[in-house]
């Protein structure tokens, strides 16, 4: 029996491996490693790509979203609305800017925000949301564009787990006032290392974010505000613009593996699979099934996770404890039971290997192992 990993980055090499070492070399001869005419090449493909006027690349997307705060103006004082579910860097910058993130629960679906209950956490202090597209599914863009224009709130998307999704047709990201892009190597679209970009249609909050990503630096050596070092590397960007003209090729692998899950486990009661939202168009970073048979403990996913391990299946959970209910976030006040679908969901969600490269038997491996699993807890 194989071992299956979540995720295999070495199988993509595999497939540009000749392209990225005559891309990698001609960079080392060049001995133009930050900066230059790779950078700017991904920061023009990029853009083309998401259809927007600008893109900005720095060294996370992490980074991307601070610099998008930072060149909102958005501070001390001020309040974020957000999701609860999903990795810390959506919070923490929010907090790295000293405003305050507000949580709002989630559809147990889709995972992503609750547009319903986003207009409920509007106060006179709140200047954006900052919806996530967890799992490679956009949230509904429509609604958080309708709430935002009438509370003329600014709307940030982290598009971190969801480069090519789309929402009415659209790339996610180009959506809002700016889109904000993680190429870390699990991502859609991974470099060889970290990275990350900041796409607008606003040419004066471009111009912004990259003052603030050379250190508060238009001209050399004038600084005209406190910014930060945040370049992405010339060999991250060469890599980077190689596997841009495979995206949507991987991408659409990815919904062929999605869809094939979604046939062969539609059947099982225990489970609840992910649904995309009319309108939206996914593109399955991670499929998340829910294991619904506690609702209160994870012990019940937790068990099935290992017995699928020593099967040589490897599974992961994100996130099993939300944001709201972190240590790090406790002087906000929020307490267990503020958001109970998140909190539910906690418990239940178990994300199945997906990766194009992942074969046929390999996927059968893998709905077999679980519903061996499933068959042998209820016994």
């Amino acid at each position: 029996m194989n071992h299956i990993p979540p995720i295999d980055l070495a199988r993509q090499y595999k497939h540009i491996e000749n392209q990225v070492s005559v891309a990698v070399q001609e960079i080392l001869t060049s001995g133009r490693y930050v900066g230059g005419l790779a950078v700017q090449g991904f920061e023009e493909q990029f853009a083309a790509y998401m259809n927007t006027s600008e893109c900005v690349a720095c060294n996370s997307g992490t980074d991307a979203l601070y610099l998008a705060l930072r060149a909102l103006q958005i501070g001390q004082g001020d309040e974020v609305i957000t999701t609860p579910f999903t990795f810390i860097a959506t919070a923490e910058v929010i907090t790295r800017v000293r405003a305050t993130p507000i949580f709002v629960d989630i559809d147990p679906h889709t995972f992503n925000l609750d547009v319903n209950q986003i207009a409920g956490a509007i106060t006179p202090k709140t200047k954006a949301i900052l919806p996530v597209h967890l799992f490679g599914q956009p949230v509904d863009m429509t609604a958080i564009m309708d709430i935002a224009q009438a509370h003329g709130l600014a709307v940030i998307e982290d598009c971190a787990q969801a480069t090519g999704a789309e929402w009415a047709g659209q790339k996610v990201g180009s959506i809002g006032h700016i889109g904000c892009f993680s190429f870390f190597p699990t991502k859609n679209l991974g470099a060889c290392g970290d990275g990350g970009a900041v796409i607008t249609n606003d040419p004066t909050l471009a111009a912004t974010i990259r003052m603030l990503r050379e250190h508060g630096m238009r001209d050399r050596y004038h600084h005209e505000a406190t910014g930060i070092n945040s370049r992405l590397d010339a060999l991250q960007a060469t890599i980077l613009q190689i596997k841009l003209g495979y995206l949507d090729q991987w991408n659409q692998a990815r919904s062929q593996i999605a869809d094939r899950y979604h046939q062969l486990l539609q059947p099982l009661p225990e489970i609840v699979l992910p649904q995309e939202t009319l309108g939206s168009h996914a593109v399955w970073n991670q499929y998340t099934i829910r294991l619904t048979q506690d609702s209160r403990s994870s012990d019940y996913r937790d068990h099935i996770r290992q017995n699928l391990q020593q099967m040589g299946i490897i599974s992961m959970v994100y996130y099993p404890l939300p944001l709201h209910l972190q240590s790090v976030y406790q002087s906000l006040g929020y307490q267990l039971g503020d958001f109970p679908v998140v909190e539910q969901v906690c418990h239940q969600v178990l994300s199945l290997p997906i990766f194009p490269e992942l074969s046929f038997s390999e996927q059968q491996q893998v709905i077999y192992g679980l519903k061996d699993c499933l068959i042998s807890a209820a016994e």
